[in-house]
């Protein structure tokens, strides 16, 4: 698979997870929501892309969805640190499936 970013292509696996990870950008990260995981964006969405994006590369790997939800409550308060809310957000796959594959990530082990 493969997506189309101001005349750059960019390749992806089957299941829309980009090869090449150092490629990524904010317009990439757009692309994939609107064709792989046909959800919109919004400052809400980025702040959980943000944030799998800098625990990503202080840890050198996909947060855990419980230290990740632990660092959404103590960042943005108890309303929006639920699998609930973030599936608000990114109903496909939520955030192991669909924020990190949006935020340009590896596919997180045992994940489709």
């Amino acid at each position: 698979m493969e997506i189309e970013v101001d005349g750059k292509v960019i390749q992806l696996s089957e299941a829309g997870w980009m090869e090449d990870l150092s490629e990524w950008t904010e317009d990439i990260g757009k692309k994939i929501a609107e064709d792989v995981e046909q959800c919109d964006l919004t400052d809400e969405s980025w702040d959980i892309i943000n944030l799998t994006r800098e625990m990503f590369y202080e840890n050198n790997q996909v947060a855990e969805p419980r230290k990740f939800m632990k660092e959404m409550k103590k960042r943005f308060g108890k309303p929006r640190s639920s699998n609930k809310y973030i599936f608000s957000l990114f109903p496909k796959g939520g955030l192991i499936k669909s924020a990190n594959k949006i935020a340009g990530l590896p596919r997180p082990k045992g994940c489709s």
